[in-house]
């Protein structure tokens, strides 16, 4: 499926910025399943100074100093990107859970370097005994991997509610689990924590899910905004698999990536520092369309 997307991101300020500094991760990275045919990042104003570079987990990162004063900053991403469908798999023909959990701690094999840095708790993704025992109904003993991180999937929608209004940024796992409330993000962090909590090594994807078209009246949950999935870690043959438990679905060619990372904190799409300003509003608006 090949897509057409557009990201404006709009800060208004109460009073003038002197001078900001921002880190972007909006370029659309290449992936295996994912390819970009075109891609833009402005803003308005423009950068005094700007360095893209490739961050540690592989995202095109841009890094950006406004020097000038101005009351409002704009940043606008426009892409041509191409997704294909993820291939079918068996989950019950994937490991046992087990074995891949004593693979990525080393237990009788040579761990995955690069797999095991994500097996760890991060500061969105906190360590939570709550979370793992919900968990462990799905991880029953000698379980296929995939088999149940699906059913996980699949859980976390059906007991957790979709609200916009029950977190903030900043709200723990442990809150959620209590809520059994959140949006995609919370989502994301939620099972992350569950399945590191086993042993198994997650990351959090940033990007992007497939807007309503002309005619359609039902669509995805998270659209028309910047949207939050994780990936799992399926042993060497595999490699990971992308689970959205927003939808309930394994991704496959609706879900375009934007980025990866340990959480929502290694990857936020705008950040920064600004000097002056005083309370600002924020608007954002996404629009992945296909083409054709």
């Amino acid at each position: 499926m090949r897509y057409r997307l557009r990201h404006t991101t709009s800060y208004t300020y109460s009073w003038a910025v002197d001078i900001s500094y921002h880190l972007l991760h909006l370029a659309l990275p290449e992936l295996p399943r994912q390819r970009v045919h075109a891609c833009s990042v402005t803003t308005n104003p423009n950068s005094g100074r700007l360095s893209a570079q490739i961050d540690h987990f592989g995202n095109r990162v841009a890094y950006l100093t406004i020097d000038a004063p101005h009351k409002r900053f704009d940043v606008e991403l426009r892409a041509e990107v191409e997704v294909d469908p993820f291939a079918g798999v068996d989950p019950e023909a994937t490991p046992p859970w087990e074995s891949l959990r004593d693979m990525l701690d080393g237990n009788g094999f040579p761990a995955p370097v690069l797999e095991s840095e994500f097996v760890h708790a991060s500061p969105f993704a906190q360590a939570d005994a709550e979370a793992v025992a919900y968990a462990l109904q799905s991880f029953t003993p000698s379980r296929p991997v995939l088999a149940a991180a699906k059913e996980l999937t699949e859980r976390i929608f059906r007991d957790f509610r979709y609200d916009p209004a029950a977190t903030e940024v900043f709200t723990p796992v442990s809150e959620v689990m209590k809520q059994r409330a959140g949006v995609c993000q919370d989502f994301a962090h939620l099972q992350i924590s569950m399945l590191r909590g086993l042993g198994l090594a997650a990351r959090y994807v940033s990007g992007y899910i497939r807007t309503l078209k002309e005619g359609e009246t039902t669509g995805l949950r998270g659209a028309d905004a910047s949207h939050a999935w994780l990936s799992v870690w399926c042993g060497p043959e595999l490699g990971w698999v992308d689970l959205d438990p927003t939808n309930n679905m394994i991704c496959s060619d609706q879900h375009v990536t934007a980025a990866l990372g340990r959480d929502y904190g290694d990857i936020s799409p705008v950040r920064g520092v600004v000097l002056g300003g005083g309370p600002h509003r924020i608007g954002v608006a996404v629009e992945l369309l296909p083409l054709g």
